[in-house]
C-alpha cells in the first residue's frame, strides 16, 4: 500500500523544494534547505522525512549531502568523458541513481589549452542545464577509476577469498570482502576499497575462464578500457555505406594496372597496394613511376557521422594474436575498404616520380578505382624473386617494384636513418584458439620494400599538403632528450663505447655506434635496446618537428587509414587540397562531405593527442596480450633449464628473456645464494662479494623455469640448482645491508644487496 505523502504547513512543498534544487548554485543538501527556508527543532525532522518520501516517490536522490532532481544532473559531480562530438567531449555522471531515466550526456566546456582531457579520463565538474543539454565545467582533473582491478578469484586453506591480479608488477594478492557469484579461479573485475595499508576487494563483473582461448586478449581489453563492441547505429551505417557506387564515372581508372597488395599470410585487412615500372620520361633517365594506392576510407567514412566519431574514439585498430579491435566496422574494415584482388576498389592514389637516385622528384593524388591482381604473402614475394618459386606477377608486378625498390634504398642508404633491428614475435594459435608455437618473425627484403614505399608516399602526402598551405597531423619523433643522452653515455662507458655530448646528434650517431658491436652477439642486443630507451616517443600534433628516427623534415601517416585514424584525417586533407570532392547521393542519407572539414580543422589539437593516447594504450595491450601467449606456451616447460640472455639488471635480481621465444621474468637476488652482492648502477652489474660471480645485461647463461603465469603473463627464473622465493603476500626482508646514501636496513631492500652508484633523480 502507498504511503500518504506527509506535508506540514510549516514545510516548503515538494515543488518548492524541487525549485530550490534545481536553482541552487551550490550543492543542496538537507542543511541548505532547511537554512533557505527558516526550519528549526521540529521542522528539520518533518523535513527529513519529507525528503525520504520524496526519494522513495522518485523525485529526487537518496543522498543527504546534496540532493538533486532525478533525471537531472547534480550541481558538482563526477563525471566520465566518454565520447567527442565535434570539437567538444562528452561526458556522462560516473554514478547515475535515477532508475528508468537514460543516462544524460554533457557537453564538457574546456578552458585552457585544448586536448588536456580525453576519453576515459574523470572530472570533477560544475554543471548546468543549457536549452535542453547540459553543460560540464571541468573544476579538477582526477585520477583513473584505480578502484577497478582486473584478476583472478583463489581461496586459501582457511577458506578466505584473495584476488590476483592480472598486472605482473603487483607484489602482493587483495582480499576479497565479496565474490558474489564468482567461483575460485574466475577471472573478474573487482572495485577496490578500504584504507591504504588495508586494501579490500570486491567482485563487481565475473569475465569467465582466464584460462580459455581468447581470454588474454580479453583482460587486456578490459583493463586497458579499449572500446570492444561497435554500437548498432554505427553498424548500420557502415552496411549502408559500404554500398556506395565505386565506378570510374568519377574516378582515374587504374584497373588496367598490375598493381599487387604485398602483406603477412594472416593480414586481417589490406589498406595498401603498390606498382612500378620504368619512367619513359625522357627527363627522367633510369628512373620510375610509381603508383601506392590506399584504400579511400574517406569517401565511406564521412566527417561528424556516426561512423567518423566512433573511429576518432577509437584512434586506431588493436592488433592480438587471437582477434582485431577494428577502428571500423567489419563491414569496412575487412570488407569493402580492404584490398582485395579480383574486387574493384576505391583508392587514393599517390602518384610519384622516382629518379635514377632514388629521390621522389614529384608527386600528384588521385581518387581512382583499382582491382587488386594479387594478394601475396611478403615470403612468397620474396621467394619468387630469390628464385625459389614461380610467380605469375613475378614479371608483370614483382620485378619492377624490386628494381625501383633498389633506387628507394639508395636513398634511404644516404639518409642513413635509425637502424634497430630488435625481434618482432609471430604467435601461432591453433583452431581452438590455444598457443602452438612462438617465433621471432622473419625480416625480409620483401618488408623493407613495403616500408620504403610507404615511407615515400607518407613524406609525399606530408609535402604535398605543406604546398598547398593545408592543415594536416604530422607523425613527429623528436630527437632524443639530453638526460637520456647522459644516462646511454654511462652505460656506453661500461663496454668501452665512447659517445660525446657535444656533437649534434643523429640517427647515423646511432648507427655508428650499433656498428661497433655488430659481431659482437653477446652485447649487440642490448646495446639496441639501450639505444632504443634513450629516443622520445614519437606522436601526432599539427605542429611539425620532423621525424628524428626516419631522418625525414616532414612526415605524415597516410598509408593506414583503415586501421589508424591520422591517416583518416591526412586523406581528407588532400581531397580538400586537390578538389576531389565528390558528391554524396540525393536522398540525403549520408553526409556530403569527404574532405577535411571545418570541424576536423578546429580540433586537430584534441584530435592528434586522443590518438597519441590512443596509439600508447594499444601498444601496451598488444604487448601484454603477447607476454601472455608466450607464459601460457612456456608453461609446459615448467622445470625444465632454458637458455636465456640477462635483459636488464637492478638492485633486487634480473631479468631475462628466453632466447629466440621472448618472454621477460625475474631471478631475484634472495634466490642467488647466501653471499651479499654488490650492485653498480652505471655497469647494472650483480658481483657476488665472496664468489665474485657477476650478473650484467647481454650475458647469456641457463635458468631452470619456476613459474610462468599466463594470466599475468610473468615468468620466473631460478639457477639450475634451485632456489627459494618467498610467499606472494609475505613482506620482503628487513636486514640490509647497503652501500651508499640510503641507510642500512631500508625497507624493501633483499637482505643480500649492497648498491653503489650514483642517485637517481
Amino acid at each position: 500500500m502507498a504511503r500518504t505523502p506527509r506535508h506540514q504547513p510549516g514545510l516548503p512543498s515538494r515543488e518548492q523544494i524541487l525549485e530550490f534544487i534545481e536553482q541552487s548554485k551550490e550543492p543542496a543538501g538537507k542543511r541548505e534547505i532547511s537554512r533557505a527556508f527558516g526550519l528549526h527543532g521540529s521542522d528539520k525532522i518533518a523535513l527529513k522525512a519529507l525528503l525520504k518520501d520524496m526519494a522513495d516517490e522518485g523525485l529526487i536522490d537518496g543522498r543527504k549531502s546534496a540532493f538533486h532532481k532525478l533525471g537531472g544532473v547534480p550541481r558538482v559531480t563526477v563525471l566520465k568523458i566518454v565520447d567527442m562530438d565535434g570539437n567538444q567531449l562528452v561526458a556522462v555522471p560516473e554514478r547515475w541513481e535515477a532508475d528508468g531515466i537514460p543516462l544524460p550526456k554533457l557537453r564538457v566546456v574546456e578552458r585552457g589549452r585544448k586536448g588536456a582531457l580525453g576519453i576515459g579520463d574523470r572530472i570533477l565538474a560544475r554543471t548546468e542545464e543549457a536549452g535542453k543539454g547540459w553543460l560540464a565545467h571541468p573544476m579538477k582533473k582526477l585520477a583513473k577509476a584505480s578502484e577497478q582491478i582486473l584478476g583472478v578469484v583463489e581461496e586459501s586453506d582457511n577458506g578466505r577469498f584473495w584476488l590476483k591480479s592480472t598486472d605482473k608488477k603487483a607484489r602482493f594478492d587483495i582480499p576479497l570482502f565479496e565474490i558474489g557469484e564468482a567461483q575460485p579461479g574466475d577471472l573478474v573485475l573487482a572495485e577496490l576499497g578500504g584504507r591504504a595499508g588495508q586494501k579490500k576487494a570486491r567482485v563487481t563483473d565475473i569475465l569467465g575462464d582466464p584460462f580459455a582461448p581468447r581470454s588474454f586478449s580479453l583482460i587486456a581489453i578490459h583493463k586497458f578500457g579499449i572500446p570492444f563492441e561497435i554500437p548498432e547505429e554505427v553498424e548500420a551505417e557502415a552496411l549502408h555505406v559500404s554500398k556506395l557506387p565505386v565506378t570510374a564515372e568519377k574516378r582515374e581508372d587504374l584497373r588496367h594496372l598490375p598493381i599487387i597488395a604485398i602483406d603477412p599470410r594472416d593480414a586481417r585487412d589490406f589498406d595498401d597496394a603498390v606498382w612500378a615500372t620504368p619512367d619513359d620520361d625522357p627527363k627522367n633517365p633510369n628512373g620510375f613511376k610509381a603508383i601506392v594506392a590506399i584504400a579511400d576510407v574517406s569517401y565511406y567514412v564521412r566527417p561528424g557521422s556516426a561512423l567518423d566519431r566512433e573511429a576518432a574514439k577509437r584512434g586506431n585498430s588493436v592488433y592480438f594474436p587471437d582477434r582485431v579491435v577494428p577502428m571500423l566496422p567489419h563491414a569496412l574494415s575487412s570488407d569493402k575498404c580492404s584490398l582485395r584482388a579480383g574486387e574493384d576498389r576505391a583508392v587514393l592514389a599517390c602518384h610519384m616520380q622516382v629518379d635514377a637516385g632514388g629521390q621522389v622528384t614529384s608527386w600528384r593524388f588521385t581518387r581512382a578505382v583499382a582491382r587488386i591482381s594479387a594478394n601475396i604473402p611478403y615470403q612468397d614475394a620474396q621467394d619468387a624473386i630469390d628464385g625459389k618459386c614461380e610467380h605469375p606477377m613475378l614479371e608483370p608486378a614483382l620485378k619492377p617494384l624490386w628494381a625501383c625498390w633498389k633506387l628507394l634504398k639508395k636513398a634511404r642508404d644516404r639518409r642513413n636513418p635509425l637502424e634497430l633491428n630488435l625481434p618482432e614475435r609471430r604467435i601461432t594459435l591453433d583452431d581452438a584458439g590455444r598457443v602452438v608455437g612462438v617465433a621471432v618473425r622473419d625480416h625480409l627484403d620483401a618488408h623493407q620494400l613495403i616500408e620504403d614505399f610507404m615511407i615515400a608516399a607518407n613524406v609525399a602526402a606530408a609535402k604535398a599538403l605543406e604546398e598547398k598551405k593545408s592543415p594536416l597531423i604530422y607523425r613527429v619523433h623528436e630527437p632524443p632528450a639530453r638526460e637520456k643522452l647522459v644516462a646511454l653515455k654511462d652505460y656506453l662507458k661500461t663496454f668501452d663505447l665512447e659517445f660525446a655530448l657535444g656533437q649534434v646528434v643523429r640517427p647515423s650517431t646511432f648507427n655508428a655506434i650499433i656498428d661497433k658491436v655488430q659481431d659482437h652477439d653477446e652485447i649487440l642486443p642490448q646495446i639496441m635496446e639501450a639505444v632504443l630507451r634513450s629516443q622520445t616517443q614519437a606522436y601526432y600534433t599539427p605542429q611539425n618537428a620532423g621525424h628524428f628516427g626516419l631522418a625525414l623534415g616532414s612526415y605524415a601517416h597516410f598509408t593506414s587509414p583503415i586501421r589508424r585514424y591520422a591517416d583518416l584525417i591526412v586523406h581528407r586533407a588532400l581531397v580538400s587540397a586537390y578538389d576531389l570532392e565528390m558528391p554524396a547521393p540525393q536522398d540525403g542519407s549520408i553526409r556530403p562531405v569527404t574532405g577535411l572539414s571545418t570541424r576536423d580543422f578546429e580540433r586537430l589539437d584534441v584530435t592528434s593527442e586522443m590518438i597519441s593516447r590512443a596509439e600508447r594504450r594499444a601498444m601496451e595491450a598488444e604487448r601484454e596480450t603477447t607476454d601472455r601467449y608466450v607464459a601460457a606456451f612456456l608453461a609446459a616447460q615448467i622445470g625444465e633449464i632454458v637458455d636465456v640472455r640477462i635483459t636488464g639488471v637492478q638492485n633486487f635480481g634480473f631479468f631475462a628473456t628466453v632466447e629466440s621465444i621472448g618472454g621477460d621474468g625475474l631471478v631475484p637476488v634472495s634466490t642467488l645464494g647466501a653471499e651479499h652482492f654488490l650492485y653498480d648502477e652505471a655497469s647494472q652489474t650483480l658481483t657476488g662479494d665472496d664468489s665474485g660471480d657477476a650478473y650484467r645485461p647481454g650475458m647469456r647463461i641457463k635458468l631452470r623455469l619456476a613459474e610462468a603465469n599466463p594470466v599475468s603473463g610473468a615468468l620466473r627464473f631460478e639457477l639450475p640448482e634451485g632456489g627459494s622465493y618467498a610467499p606472494a603476500r609475505m613482506p620482503r626482508p628487513a636486514g640490509v645491508k647497503h652501500k651508499g646514501k640510503h641507510m642500512a636496513g631500508k625497507r624493501g631492500r633483499p637482505a643480500n644487496i649492497r648498491h653503489q652508484g650514483r642517485k637517481r633523480r
